[in-house]
This record gives structure tokens, sequence and C-alpha cells, in this order.
């Protein structure tokens, strides 16, 4: 008789077009529920992963005893989640050390209340590294130790993880069950070229999403075919090819129209990962911004991964962009079971 590995029961907060909630599963978790309010999120969701149950509203809204409803008389392993909060991000902040005053800073507070309600063996947060400094984010991790999950925070890059992309997060862990650290880093390195340097041309692709890709005017294509192969800028480029807007000293990111570089990491991908003039969004070799499919696997999303196709190209953008890479997760997640795997091992 062949004996099944046992699941665990996690639920995935926020969970966008699903990004952790790859990682959980490929962990060995069972994601009982999600919750999510974007409904381009929540259509995508849904394409990927039929068998879970989606709360598609506020969180706000949601009484947690529709969730123990759901859970019966089985334990929650891992609750997960990754809070909006757009305002601790340098980009919303311009690198500024102030916090941006925005609804979504709060939310952070319903993963607290999902925590304190739920009762979770574990729990994970994934956020902005900014949140670190956050008062409301420090008085809840002084909670979760009255509570006994003895958290650990630290800020972690995902290039470290076997993820090919640069990109630094906020992690947060905490266990009922005893103490747990944060993962430790990956140590395979995953660059550019590993993760999409065999796929087809645009042109001869069967693959829809990777036919989604940004077109330009003349001028702006001009520029672009002008921009050096593998990890060229608009720094190189001659003088008549410089935009306007770029000759003005402290004005713009120094990445924008920049060309990603086949054996590094990429820049971080962002909700702006189809439009050259948002950032290293280049192919390192064609010329042209790289396609949907192209910043799915720099986020290690699977080649096969679906996205909503009856929504707008920048719609799809923020969808990868704020996704949480599903291999960083996959480790992180990971650690957790071998930590509850440890314990159910010792009793």
């Amino acid at each position: 008789m062949i004996r099944r590995e046992k699941k665990y029961n996690a639920i995935d907060l926020f969970a966008g077009v699903g990004g952790l909630s790859v990682g959980l599963q490929n962990a060995g978790f069972k994601v009982k529920a999600s919750v999510e309010i974007d409904k381009n999120a929540v259509k995508g969701y849904k394409l990927n992963h039929p068998k879970t149950t989606v709360f598609d509203c506020d969180i706000r809204s949601i009484d947690t005893s529709e969730i123990k409803k759901l859970l019966g008389n089985e334990p929650l392993h891992l609750l997960a989640g990754c809070p909006p909060c757009q305002g601790f991000s340098s980009v919303r902040r311009l690198n500024r050390s102030e916090v941006v005053e925005d609804d979504r800073n709060s939310l952070v507070s319903e993963y607290f209340r999902f925590i304190k309600e739920l009762k979770p063996l574990t729990i994970m947060m994934e956020n902005v590294p900014g949140l670190i400094n956050y008062s409301l984010f420090q008085d809840i991790v002084s909670k979760l130790d009255d509570l006994g999950y003895n958290p650990k925070v630290d800020i972690v890059n995902v290039k470290d993880y076997g993820v090919p992309q640069r990109r630094k997060r906020l992690v947060m862990v905490g266990s009922l069950l005893g103490d747990i650290e944060i993962s430790k880093v990956f140590s395979e390195k995953k660059t550019v070229k590993d993760a999409i340097g065999n796929l087809p041309k645009v042109e001869s692709s069967n693959d829809p999403v990777h036919k989604i890709v940004a077109n330009h005017i003349p001028r702006i294509q001009r520029m672009i075919e002008q921009i050096p192969k593998n990890g060229g800028s608009r720094k190189d480029l001659p003088d008549e090819y410089i935009l306007e807007c770029h000759k003005k000293e402290n004005v713009g990111f120094n990445d924008v129209y920049g060309r990603l570089k086949w054996d590094d990491y990429s820049s971080t991908i962002t909700g702006g990962c189809l439009n050259p003039s948002k950032g290293r969004f280049l192919h390192p070799e064609e010329n042209r911004c790289i396609t949907a499919r192209e910043a799915a696997l720099l986020q290690t999303f699977p080649k096969n991964y679906k996205f909503p196709l009856d929504i707008p190209k920048t719609a799809i953008a923020l969808l990868i962009g704020n996704a949480l890479p599903p291999q960083f997760s996959f480790v992180q997640s990971q650690n957790i079971k071998n930590h509850i795997d440890t314990f159910h091992k010792a009793k």
C-alpha cells in the first residue's frame, strides 16, 4: 500500500493572480481558500487554481467563521499573505523616508485579525521593505509575540532564492509549534538567460501570452534599435536619440529604456514591466520590450500559467508585477512545511 504524504492546509490572503499559491502548492500545502478583491486578479487566479475557494471581496467584510466552516475540523497549518502596502514602496515614496498616505496601508491589520481569530499553527507574510519602519507593523509584531508566534522579520533579496531577478522583500514567519527561522538563502543563481533564453520569437510563438508586447511609434522604435545589446541603456544613445525629458538632470529613473543582460539577474519586475519607459524592460537582443510571458517567467511563474486575455495589456502587467515570485514563495513555504514535519515527527 502506497502511503500518501499528508497535505497541510494553507490560506492565501491578498492572493493577487496566485504567485504565493503556486509556491505553497509546490511545497506540498493544500490552499483551501484565498482572498482577493481585484476582479482581474480573481479572474486570473481562478484560471489556475480551480479547486481553491476564492473570496472575491474586500477582506474587511469577511467573517472568519466562514473560513472556519470551510476548514471543518481540520487545523489551519499556515496563514500566508502579502497585504498591499503601496504607501511603503520606495517607488511610491520616490526614495523619501516618509510614508505615503494610502488607505491600503491599514490592511496589514486585517492580516493580524485573521491570525488572532483563526489561530493558524504557522504564519508567513511578505511585503515591501519599507513596512519594517511602520509603527502599526511594529505593534503587530509585538502582539504576535504575545500570542506565542515568536515572529522573525528580515529583509531579503529574491535573487538569493533561485529567482532571476533583483527584488528586495520583507519576510515575516512565526509558529506556535516552536522556534522557526526565515529560510536560508538558496545558493543557485538563476539568470535572465535561464528564464527566457529558450523562448521562440514572438511572431512564431503559439503562446498568446508571449504575443502580448508593446508597440512603439517609429521614433521610439529607432531609439530602441540604437541601444546596445545585452545590458545597454539610454545613456549609451547618440545625442540625437536622447528624449528631451531625459536631458534634464535628476529627472526620471536611470533604468528606463535599458536592456536586460543575459548572464545577470533582471531588474525588479514591476507593474510597468511591459513598458520600457517604466524601467529596464527591453529584451537583451531583440529590439522590443519583454513580452508578458517573459515577464511572468522572470517572476518564476510556470511556463503554462494562464492570464486573462480579455483585459488591457496594462492590467496584465500589473498582475505579473504585483505578484510574489512563486519560486521565492516555494522556498519559504517549504521551510515552513519542514518545520511542521519536524514537530509531528517529534511527537
